[in-house]
């Protein structure tokens, strides 16, 4: 079987298909993995083959538009139709040369769901967030439906769907584009437990759990209590992080601080405090008392995966859903506000309160009994023999 696969160059959504693209390949299955230099090395390594989707004008690969996306729909859809147009001839000579027996790509990598559409192959969405429809939805402080209407009265869109329909793409309108329904074949890296609204849809979504590497070098554990914080790779936010040193340097707690390119701004660093630019996120969870998280669906899954009870602290709507849905399940406490007061006490509760840990073992027992890799690769190769 050959597969072409897209994804957009983020860190949480290309690793988790690592672990299914080296099972395809170890199975003797070609996979044509287009995606950005920054990630051939992980790509090649897991055995596909790096297709460079860098220099076609892409500009997603700027820092300032790749975070502008998560939170500006109407921005992220006119970037999507130019960078499908950007890309056309190239994807259009690649999928000639490889013939591929199925496409897969990104949920929001909408790109590789027009190839498809294009060239009349069969389609999966891999949604390394949550699974959304109008039900779900709600889970997002803003709905797709909303965001939809919204676009529909943007006559740059409508004039993006032209440009696209000019190149062969049997496109009517955006949601075409934007929206999966049950009749999308699709992977979700997490488990229908965890999965707002699980019920509502269709069997050709795979729950296979979230994809968790094993930890190599165990991080030591120095204190009855450890606390992990890290708020992602974009939170700059240097009054929280102050706020964290100077009220837990009061406690005789192990607390470890993943804060990137931020550490120069902090000296004089209580002992019982650690900060570094990035740790192995799963060594230290697996010794985590509680996880001061972002909300980012693999931070999140990672850490209910290791049972450790999250205080949550999203910073957009899509991180607002998996706080809300860790809090409903209750495995996490909201955080109120930045200030010391607030911090000690949503760590107090998930640390002393047991309902909490008991519950993010149940999430962590979830995602256990899924079918991971093994269950995607099945479900891929059916998808593929239809």
């Amino acid at each position: 079987m050959k597969i072409v696969w897209f994804c957009i160059p983020a860190h949480g959504h290309t690793n988790p298909t690592l672990g299914i693209v080296k099972e395809l390949t170890a199975a003797g299955h070609q996979v044509y993995y287009f995606s950005f230099e920054m990630f051939r090395e992980k790509i090649e390594r897991a055995g596909a083959v790096f297709i460079g989707c860098d220099g076609y004008d892409f500009e997603m690969e700027d820092k300032g538009n790749a975070d502008r996306v998560g939170k500006d729909k109407a921005f992220a859809t006119e970037l999507l139709v130019s960078s499908t147009l950007a890309l056309d001839e190239m994807t259009t000579r690649k999928v000639r040369e490889i013939r591929p027996d199925l496409v897969v790509s990104d949920s929001v990598a909408f790109w590789g769901k027009l190839v498809a559409m294009k060239h009349g192959l069969p389609y999966v969405s891999s949604t390394t967030t949550f699974a959304f429809n109008r039900y779900s939805a709600k889970y997002m402080k803003e709905s797709p439906w909303d965001i939809a209407k919204m676009l529909f009265t943007m006559p740059k869109i409508n004039k993006q769907i032209r440009r696209l329909q000019e190149k062969g793409y049997p496109v009517k309108g955006i949601l075409d584009i934007v929206q999966n329904d049950n009749e999308t074949n699709t992977i979700v890296y997490t488990s229908k437990y965890y999965q707002p609204c699980s019920d509502t849809f269709s069997d050709r979504y795979h729950f296979i759990g979230p994809s968790i590497r094993p930890v190599t070098e165990p991080y030591e554990k120095r204190a009855e209590k450890t606390v992990y914080i890290s708020m992602g790779t974009v939170n700059q936010n240097r009054e929280f992080y102050r706020n964290c040193i100077h009220v837990l340097g009061q406690t005789d707690w192990q607390v470890i601080i993943s804060m990137g390119t931020n550490t120069e701004h902090f000296d004089h660093v209580p002992d019982n405090i650690e900060i570094h630019e990035s740790v192995d996120q799963m060594a230290v969870l697996s010794i985590a008392d509680a996880f001061i998280t972002h909300c980012g669906m693999n931070s999140a899954s990672e850490g209910l995966y290791f049972r450790v009870p999250l205080v949550l602290f999203p910073q957009t709507p899509e991180q607002g859903a998996v706080a809300g849905r860790t809090e409903e399940l209750g495995a996490g406490v909201m955080l109120r506000s930045i200030s010391e007061d607030d911090i000690m006490a949503s760590l107090r509760k998930v640390l002393y309160e047991p309902s909490y840990k008991a519950n993010a073992v149940k999430i962590s027992d979830s995602f256990r009994a899924c079918g991971g890799v093994k269950e995607a690769v099945a479900f891929l190769e059916e998808v593929a023999a239809k």
